[in-house]
């Protein structure tokens, strides 16, 4: 096979990008986008015009291209012109596409509980992987790059490093969590990467941890669509439901900003089936007025 020619520009975006700290799949995106671009310009990107970026929007939604997609590859050429090829204005020609923002499916405890006892084996793997997810609100890649040495048993936290973003953060540890871990290591011996994939160099991947789902999910009857990432959506939502604080919610799951998280107040049904309407206080009112008679 022959290798790709990396041109003076892609190795610029690179370099560019590594300076910036953007994570290795951050990268991959902006270069897929910026390819997707090329193809449609039919010569080398930076030479493109704001007629240019208009047809290309135009032949974006001539073609249904999702909103995700769509706003991903306008990052990717924002950060083209504006970074790599110092033209700030071109981004003025560039708009991102709105949509609408659904509600995350959220599991009821009985349900989380079904599934994480229905984890494939063999052993306790997957079990403790799911739990991790759900107990402590990680994302799946989170719970891929876990080391051992990431549980911290004497403060009863956990050590996330490098989350989205490359942010570190710490989140709780409850103690019958840590019991499953403790037996989980027991019976596999990770001594690296706390879950292990094939070859044991290298973690279990999050492709993985969704087939562990979704065969849990299937096995106790679930139909809904949820995925693994609904653990975490669950974790939010049930602590939001005991009356957490949202603030404190947004530090657990590494939230950059509060609105996001503000989300599950939308989906915690106790917490909204426990709230008194304003209509109650009429009823108290219209009661003193009948006690007191007119003013």
């Amino acid at each position: 096979m022959t290798q790709e020619k990396i041109t003076p520009l892609r190795e610029r975006m690179l370099e560019d990008m590594r300076i910036h700290g953007m994570g290795d799949k951050a990268q991959k995106a902006h270069i897929r986008a910026i390819k997707d671009f090329a193809g449609f310009l039919k010569r080398s990107p930076d030479t493109a015009t704001p007629d240019d970026l208009r047809a290309y929007q135009l032949h974006m939604t001539d073609t249904a291209v999702t909103p995700p997609t769509f706003n991903a590859r306008i990052m990717a050429l924002r950060f083209l012109f504006g970074t790599t090829c110092d033209r700030e204005d071109m981004k003025r020609y560039m708009q991102f596409r709105t949509q609408p923002r659904k509600l995350p499916v959220v599991l009821s405890l009985e349900e989380v509980s079904e599934i994480l006892a229905a984890a494939p084996g063999p052993g306790l793997k997957y079990r403790a992987a799911l739990s991790i997810s759900y107990g402590a609100g990680l994302r799946a890649s989170e719970v891929c790059n876990l080391k051992v040495a990431d549980i911290d048993s004497d403060r009863m936290l956990i050590h996330v490093d490098e989350g989205k973003g490359s942010k570190d953060r710490k989140v709780m540890l409850s103690p019958d969590l840590l019991d499953l871990l403790r037996n989980y290591w027991r019976e596999a011996q990770p001594a690296g990467w706390l879950f292990p994939g094939k070859p044991k160099i290298n973690p279990v991947s999050s492709r993985q941890l969704g087939r562990a789902f979704n065969s849990a999910k299937h096995l106790v009857g679930i139909a809904r669509p949820a995925t693994l990432h609904t653990l975490r959506h669950s974790f939010a939502t049930h602590l939001l439901e005991a009356n957490v604080d949202v603030r404190v919610i947004q530090v657990l799951l590494g939230h950059a900003k509060l609105s996001t998280t503000a989300r599950y107040t939308h989906v915690a049904t106790k917490t909204i089936g426990d709230t008194p309407s304003p209509f109650e206080a009429l009823k108290k009112l219209n009661e003193q007025t009948a006690r007191h008679g007119p003013g």
